[in-house]
């Protein structure tokens, strides 16, 4: 017998009255992320951002079994060094500490992390890598959906590498995904390695060296999950690198 994984997913701080009903603040994800976890069989459970140094990421870490960094909003600049471009949205320092700190525990740690969207910002800036803050309008490049508003989405093919660990999960080089982000990932952490971009050359999936247990994905695999069954391995993949033996 084996003990079903219990997955860790980064929420996101709503303010008071930003869920109807609700004078008071919350704490929110779509439930689409939950639902993909559920069904791979292993048990989500939902992160709040907070203050954290090396020795508390660590310690939340050690009682999770897997990690899924979240979408949301922009990561500031500032983690990066860049002053802030003007269509940047959304940032919160304490967000952006919080999940850079959990991706570097899950690393050290060898925890198996599914990163999205922005989660892929997250997992590349924390190991030193920048971001292309503005993508959206560029001639040469393909639409990639409005993040942060209703039918933003736009669902478009991701060539993935074909020895790639994240083709294998997938059973595909070719999935067709569902993206609604204006920024990508520009300058490479160390040791991250593309291994997925769309055809004008944006990069849509990154693996990191010597850490087999990490896949990274640009786009939201769990929009489509429930339909598509390349996209829900990635959350099956996940599950089965959490059980623990019992």
């Amino acid at each position: 017998m084996s003990a079903r994984g219990l997955v860790g997913l980064t929420g996101r701080p709503r303010g008071p009255g930003r869920v109807a009903g609700w004078p008071v603040p919350a704490l929110a994800l779509q439930r689409t992320y939950l639902e993909a976890v559920a069904r791979s069989g292993a048990v989500p459970v939902l992160l709040s951002p907070e203050h954290l140094d090396a020795a508390a990421a660590d310690a939340l870490i050690a009682r999770l079994d897997a990690l899924v960094l979240t979408g949301g909003p922009d990561v500031d600049p500032a983690q990066y060094g860049q002053e802030r471009h003007s269509e940047v949205y959304g940032t919160d320092p304490v967000a952006d500490a919080f999940e850079s700190a959990l991706v570097r525990a899950a690393l050290e740690h060898a925890v198996p992390t599914l990163a999205i969207c922005r989660g892929i910002q997250v997992l590349n800036v924390a190991l030193g890598g920048t971001l292309h803050q503005h993508i959206t309008g560029r001639d040469e490049i393909h639409a990639h959906g409005v993040p942060g508003v209703d039918n933003g989405s736009v669902l478009h093919e991701v060539l993935l590498d074909s020895g790639s660990r994240t083709a294998s999960v997938m059973g595909t080089t070719g999935p067709m995904c569902s993206s609604h982000h204006h920024q990508a990932l520009d300058r490479l952490g160390t040791g991250v390695t593309v291994v997925g971009r769309t055809s004008d050359g944006v990069v849509e999936a990154v693996e990191v060296e010597g850490a087999p247990q990490v896949v990274a994905v640009q786009w939201h695999p769990e929009d489509t999950a429930a339909d598509d069954p390349s996209q829900q391995r990635l959350f099956d993949w996940l599950a089965r690198e959490a059980v623990r033996p019992g």
